[in-house]
C-alpha cells in the first residue's frame, strides 16, 4: 500500500503531464436548427470557409465544420443538425464566440447587407477602453463578438462561458488542462470579472473566456451548446490528470479514455466544475481522421 508521501509523489507526476502535453484547441460543437442558413451566415457574413460536411443518416444528423483555416492548424466550429429539430434553448450559461477582424466597422456593414445575421451592438470602443467591438447574432441566436485586431493566424479567437466560481475554474483549467491564465480583469462597475485562458497569446490562438457575474453561482445551460474539443498527445495520461483534479475541484469523467467504435480515434470526455463538457482527442488520430 502506498504511503502518504508516495501517493503525493505519484499525484505530482500525474499533474506534470498537462504542463508537458502539447494541447491544442480543435473545435466547439453546438446544435443548430437550420444548417444551410447557418452555413450561409458564417461564410457570407463572417467570411468563414466550409471545411467539410458529413451526413450520418443512420443516426439522423448532419455535421458541418467551418473556420478560417484548415482543421489541422486552426480552430473550427462544428455545427450539428439533428433531423427534424429546428429549435434549441441556448440557455444563459453560454456567452459567445468571438471573431478578430482588422475592420469591425466594415465587417458590420457587410453583415447588415447580407441580412442573414443581425448586428445587436453597433461597432465602437468598449466602455472605458479603446478596443473596437460589435456583436452579431446568428440565425439560431448564438452571439458573436467582433473584435478589431491586427492580422492574426486565428481569427476565431474566443469561446465565452459563464462560471459560478472563477478562481475554482481558473485552477481547474490550469491544473487539469495545462492552460495558462493570460489575463484577468475585474469590472466592478458592471459587477463581473473575466479570465482568459489558453495555450498561446490571445492574438495567436483560440482562448476560453470565463465570465463570473457577481453573486451568480449557476446557470441554465440549455440544450444547444455542447462542448469544446482539445487535442492531446496522450488521452490516457490526460484523463488521469483530469480525474485527479476533479476530486479536488469538482467535475467528473464522462467517458473513460479509449478508441471510438468504428473510428479508432481515441478520446476521453469530462465535465468541468460548472458542468461544461470538454472532449480530449488524440491529436495524431484526429489528423488521420482529417486526411
Amino acid at each position: 500500500m502506498a504511503t502518504g508521501s508516495e501517493a503525493a509523489k505519484s499525484a505530482e507526476a500525474v499533474l506534470e503531464w498537462p504542463k508537458q502535453d502539447k494541447k491544442r484547441m480543435l473545435h466547439a460543437v453546438y446544435r443548430v436548427g437550420d444548417l444551410e442558413s447557418t452555413i450561409k451566415c458564417y461564410t457570407e457574413c463572417f467570411g468563414m470557409k466550409l471545411l467539410r460536411k458529413r451526413d450520418v443518416p443512420e443516426e439522423k444528423y448532419t455535421n458541418a465544420f467551418l473556420g478560417f483555416g484548415p482543421e489541422d492548424t486552426n480552430f473550427a466550429l462544428e455545427l450539428t443538425y439533428n433531423y427534424g429539430v429546428d429549435k434549441y434553448d441556448i440557455g444563459e450559461g453560454f456567452g459567445h464566440f468571438a471573431i478578430a477582424n482588422e475592420d469591425v466597422y466594415k465587417l458590420a456593414e457587410t453583415i447588415k447587407s447580407k441580412s442573414c445575421c443581425t448586428i445587436t451592438r453597433e461597432p465602437g470602443p468598449v466602455k472605458g477602453g479603446s478596443t473596437v467591438i460589435a456583436f452579431a447574432k446568428d440565425p439560431d441566436g448564438y452571439m458573436f463578438e467582433l473584435i478589431q485586431r491586427g492580422p492574426t493566424p486565428e481569427p476565431l479567437c474566443q469561446v465565452m462561458l459563464r462560471v459560478g466560481d472563477l478562481d475554482r475554474s481558473i485552477k481547474f483549467y490550469e491544473k487539469a488542462l495545462g492552460m495558462k491564465l493570460l489575463r484577468k480583469k475585474d469590472v466592478p462597475d458592471y459587477k463581473y470579472t473575466i479570465a482568459m485562458l489558453g495555450y498561446d497569446e490571445e492574438d495567436k490562438t483560440t482562448v476560453i473566456e470565463l465570465t463570473y457575474n457577481y453573486g451568480v453561482t449557476e446557470y441554465n445551460k440549455g440544450n444547444a451548446y455542447a462542448q469544446v474539443a482539445i487535442g492531446t498527445d496522450d488521452v490516457y495520461k490526460s484523463a488521469e490528470a483530469v480525474e485527479l483534479v476533479t476530486k479536488e475541484l469538482g467535475g467528473k469523467i464522462l467517458r473513460q479514455p479509449g478508441p471510438l467504435p468504428g473510428l479508432n480515434t481515441k478520446i476521453t470526455s469530462f465535465l468541468d466544475p460548472d458542468g461544461w463538457k470538454v472532449v480530449l482527442v488524440d491529436h495524431a488520430d484526429f489528423l488521420k481522421e482529417l486526411h
